[in-house]
């Protein structure tokens, strides 16, 4: 599985170099990062109509950084050249036949002028022969660790929609957060490497239903990690080479955003690792490998850790979660529901899979079909049919004898389908970054809300202990109450069982009061900042 072939690798040598020399020129604050105000000044040598530059950018810019790399900007070139040629633009003329490798670059009026005016002068990277291709690390990783150096750069200075979110969160929302210890009681404070991390497919689902061979097909490899069975959740990602990196080591490495995990412990982290290998399709995506969800009797042996709390700390984190059954395991454990309820506030990134349908003939899988969703939906509760794949995804050839011609004709489409989902998960992972903010943001500002709420309850001198206790026992009127009062939607607020047994650990006279002023600033975040950054990362041509 290939998703959207970089353009580098089907340009020639000799144009590399010449976009290369055009890329040091295109961008003018030389931080390896193609802005639209960038596009808009070197995008006019074309000659050619707006509607063709806006189809030039929204193709190049296809992850809707909202800035193109060196390699985004080769293909932006690329679709000026065919433009120029009288081609028309479309969303899937990259899949085309034409030959990008031997493809000219395209013609620039007074381009000539900027690059003989470029060399005159040589700066000192270029006579270190440094290339652009190897940009310095962005300056915003420094923001997490430094206050100061945050607040010193304006937000209208970040060059793309991700380095804007971490602005606006350690200027806005981090705030309000470590007032109200949000990270106690719902999700660390984030770091640099949750923003810039890889989009993350998690695979879930009981022992022997395919999770760790549906990885080894889309990556052709015959060994990713653990076997014959995974016992532990791997993530399996891009890397230099092949190697095993254990999970005590992952969980401090400030370049992969697996921090979090340290507060389960180390009996889980002993149970988890890091598989790194190089692979086109890895640098795109990271795939989540998780251990078989216990059913029968197997459930009545304890794990030594929160499996469910894990589960649902790499579902906030991840962008697609998959629930993988076959035919022969449809029953839905005890276990597999604690689960599937932990991923609730994740419904849209949910799809499930029916794999190793190719094990029965066209009549037994619509009864098998029909069994899956009726099991499903006593879990999920909820009126809506998910999406299901069928299909057969491994190496081997579909059993067309047990399938039939209609079965073999039906897998077929169906795994399309879900490479199809799989290809676009890279295109929306800026998007499912600003769909995350906005939730983690709205879920800070209900959790001030019940904090300072349970502050103003207690009393000022006598029976705090009473009071607190009695706060704790009726939580779901402290809930409804606070509902109420600040008009806020009953479904954003977190599960009463597992706030109130976070509760238990405090003293609510310790709590903050409400801070109107905190709240505020991350209204006009929401309400006015966001959709600004938007704004200003949109197709510079309309």
């Amino acid at each position: 599985m290939e998703i959207d072939s970089a353009a580098i690798t089907r340009c020639s040598v000799e144009h590399q170099k010449i976009y290369n020399e055009w890329f040091s020129v295109a961008d003018s604050d030389g931080d390896g990062r193609f802005t639209g105000v960038d596009a808009k000044n070197f995008f006019v040598m074309s000659n050619l109509a707006q509607k063709d530059l806006k189809q030039v950018w929204a193709i190049a810019d296809s992850k809707r950084q909202g800035f193109l790399g060196f390699k985004e900007f080769i293909t932006a070139m690329q679709l000026i050249s065919m433009a120029q040629a009288g081609h028309v633009l479309s969303s899937d003329i990259l899949n085309s036949e034409v030959d990008f490798e031997n493809l000219k670059p395209p013609v620039m009026d007074g381009l000539d002028v900027l690059l003989a005016r470029k060399r005159r002068p040589k700066s000192e990277s270029e006579s270190n022969g440094n290339s652009l291709l190897q940009t310095s690390p962005s300056a915003s990783s420094s923001w997490f660790t430094s206050a100061k150096s945050a607040k010193k750069v304006p937000l209208t200075a970040v060059t793309s929609i991700i380095d804007g979110l971490k602005k606006l969160y350690i200027q806005k929302l981090k705030p309000l957060e470590v007032t109200y210890q949000f990270s106690d009681f719902v999700s660390p404070l984030l770091t640099n490497s949750d923003f810039d991390a890889k989009p993350m497919v998690m695979l879930l689902g009981q022992y022997s239903t395919g999770k760790t061979t549906f990885i080894k097909h889309l990556l052709k490899r015959a060994h990713i990690g653990p076997e014959p069975t995974t016992d532990r959740f791997v993530v399996v990602m891009n890397g230099p080479d092949e190697r095993s990196i254990p999970g005590n080591t992952v969980a401090v490495q400030a370049d992969m955003p697996y921090s979090g995990l340290t507060k389960f412990g180390t009996a889980f982290l002993s149970k988890f690792e890091c598989s790194q290998m190089p692979h086109p399709l890895l640098e795109h995506i990271t795939f989540v490998d998780t251990p078989g969800v216990l059913s029968g009797e197997k459930q009545r042996t304890q794990r030594s850790y929160d499996f469910t709390g894990v589960t649902s700390w790499f579902a906030a984190k991840c962008d697609l979660i998959l629930l993988l059954f076959d035919p022969h395991k449809l029953d839905i454990s005890d276990e597999f529901k604690r689960v599937i309820s932990s991923l609730r506030g994740n419904d849209d990134k949910i799809r499930v899979v029916l794999n190793k349908a190719d094990q029965v003939d066209t009549q037994q899988l619509m009864r098998v079909y029909g069994a899956l969703m009726w099991s499903l939906g006593k879990v999920l509760n909820t009126p809506e049919v998910m999406r299901v794949y069928i299909g057969s995804f491994n190496d081997k050839p579909i059993n067309s004898v047990t399938a039939g011609p209609i079965g073999t004709e039906l897998f077929e489409k169906e795994q399309e389908d879900l490479l199809s989902d799989l290809k676009d998960i890279p295109k929306k992972a800026c998007d499912r970054r600003i769909n995350e903010f906005v939730k983690r943001a709205r879920a800070a500002r209900i959790h001030a809300f019940i904090i300072s709420h349970l502050r103003k309850e207690m009393p000022s001198m006598m029976g705090k202990a009473k009071a607190q206790q009695k706060l704790i026992d009726n939580l779901e009127d402290v809930f409804a109450k606070v509902q109420r009062e600040q008009h806020l939607p009953a479904g954003d607020f977190p599960f009463v069982d597992s706030f109130r047994e976070r509760l238990s650990g405090y003293n609510f006279d310790k709590f903050e009061k409400l801070k109107p002023k905190l709240i505020q600033t991350v209204d006009d975040m929401l309400g006015y900042d966001i959709p600004d950054l938007l704004k200003n990362f949109s197709n510079p041509y309309g």
